[in-house]
């Protein structure tokens, strides 16, 4: 979910903490006109976690008819979105000719590459009604060697995303391998996306991974003294064997995996190189990035 009018803020509270918490990481609920956005990554102190560079909560937001999602074709390179939906549904249209409505449970995997466009709507059909929409939105660096590969689109319908009963826990295993499945999202650095129910009281056990951060997305968790409210995010060091208590009903979300290096974000791009983005920016500015089949007329500018 790209913003308009505005270059990334950096703009969340940070609380260093101990043992196997790095820090904790609060954002700031940011309006985007109609629905909210929580921006978690990246943050002044921590720009990655493992290859994830970007992570928005979106909502949950209630539209009215006639009101809704209404973002206009925008640019990205070297990088891959990932968008989960809780509820509601996302139209995605991009610069490769895709169209495909995005609903609970799904994977929609866009690698930009070396550029592609795309836009995120509804369908005439969903906005007649009152709705609401919930999810998170997310950006992958692409290592060094494919940070210009191929522009590339798939969407992984919900039934092909794995879940596991961890010790009565639901689990799904959205990115990555964890409690002995893997999923078939494909990756291109060792990448660990994971999303749990808890019950009040029950306890999981956390993947280990080199790098990793657990969101709460709604409820309350303990780590053990530590307390992890709503939408906060705790950055966890490699300390194995790290478990989680639900303090109430909780949803969370745990990402990591390897380190790819130093990253370079500037409005919808990234890249490994100053210059790239330079570039990229001054393309979409001349108008050179390829348009979007069936939303040609409308684009965010450049911001300035």
């Amino acid at each position: 979910m790209s913003n308009e009018t505005q270059q990334l803020e950096l703009e969340c509270d940070i609380t260093h903490g101990c043992g196997a918490i790095e820090l904790i990481i609060t954002p700031k609920q940011k309006d985007l006109g109609g629905f909210s956005v929580r921006r978690t990554l990246p943050t002044i102190e921590r720009k990655t976690v493992g290859p994830w560079i970007f992570f928005d909560h979106m909502g949950p937001a209630e539209f009215e008819p006639g009101n809704g999602i209404n973002v206009r074709p925008h640019p990205h390179v070297n990088l891959a979105t990932v968008t989960y939906l809780f509820e509601g549904e996302i139209l995605h249209r991009d610069s490769l000719g895709s169209l495909q409505p995005i609903q609970p449970g799904d994977v929609n995997l866009m690698v930009a590459g070396k550029g592609i466009v795309h836009s995120e709507r509804e369908r005439p059909e969903v906005t007649t009604s009152r709705r609401r929409l919930h999810g998170l939105q997310l950006w992958l660096a692409l290592p060094e060697a494919d940070e210009e590969t191929t522009p590339d689109f798939i969407h992984y319908p919900s039934a092909q995303i794995p879940s596991v009963n961890e010790g009565g826990i639901p689990v799904r295993v959205i990115m990555g391998e964890a409690y002995g499945v893997r999923s078939p999202v494909k990756t291109f650095a060792r990448t660990l996306y994971i999303e749990a129910r808890l019950n009040a009281g029950q306890s999981l056990q956390l993947p280990d991974e080199q790098e990793r951060a657990v969101y709460v997305v709604d409820g309350e968790l303990r780590a053990r003294d530590t307390h992890l409210p709503q939408h906060s995010m705790a950055v966890l060091n490699d300390e194995p064997g790290v478990t989680v208590t639900a303090v109430t009903d909780c949803t969370l979300a745990l990402v990591g995996g390897e380190p790819i290096g130093q990253r370079f974000i500037d409005w919808n791009f990234v890249s490994s190189r100053k210059e790239r983005i330079t570039q990229a920016r001054e393309d979409w500015k001349a108008g050179n990035f390829p348009k979007v089949p069936g939303d040609e007329e409308e684009f965010i500018p450049l911001p300035e």
